[in-house]
């Protein structure tokens, strides 16, 4: 969610969004890391929750309960959307927004498996909220990817040109296709 320290001109301040950065020696420090080394386990984490995300949507779609990749799915999904909040950012970014959007669908499919334990409607909530989730954590990537990758920088410098919203506009689409698939044949418990 956040620039890493040493590409940030923010990065020379402490802070962040709630005060887990602080400088150590002219470094920005993030739960005791590195900038840079904070942005790696970020990005693991969130490569972890697209993968594990997969693979619950797969067995979703199957038809079969997912079992533990549901936890390791969601919780660093959660993950990633708060360590996202953690990088020295001041103000409030498009990231941050989208974080949140996050954190709030993640509550609600948390609320949906461990709160009504997927009776009735809430299976499909459930369904729904995941699905949603892992497509903001993969939406995240590819704004990533188009932001660090040369080939795909130089394809959209902005973010506003036609690949971007080609890229973004599939991968929305396939996640509502895939949704759908997994509304319908998800019926059994997690």
């Amino acid at each position: 969610m956040g620039a890493p320290c040493s590409r940030s001109a923010a990065c020379s301040s402490s802070g962040g969004a709630d005060g887990a950065a602080i400088e150590k020696r002219g470094r920005v420090m993030m739960l005791g890391m590195s900038g840079e080394t904070f942005t790696v386990v970020h990005v693991i984490i969130s490569l972890i929750g697209i993968a594990s995300g997969m693979v619950v949507l797969y067995a979703m779609i199957e038809g079969r309960p997912p079992g533990g990749w549901t936890t390791l799915f969601l919780a660093t999904t959660v993950a990633t959307s708060l360590t996202g909040f953690m990088f020295p950012i001041s103000g409030l970014t498009p990231a941050h927004v989208v974080g949140a959007i996050s954190l709030a669908v993640l509550a609600v499919a948390l609320f949906a498996l461990y709160g009504r334990v997927l009776a009735g409607p809430w299976r499909a909530i459930y369904v729904i909220s995941a699905v949603a989730a892992l497509d903001l954590n993969v939406f995240v990537g590819v704004v990533q990817a188009f932001q660090k990758l040369p080939p795909l920088q130089n394809l959209a410098p902005t973010q506003s040109e036609p690949p971007f919203l080609v890229a973004q506009t599939v991968v929305l689409a396939v996640f509502a296709v895939l949704g759908l698939m997994a509304v319908k044949r998800y019926r059994t418990s997690a």
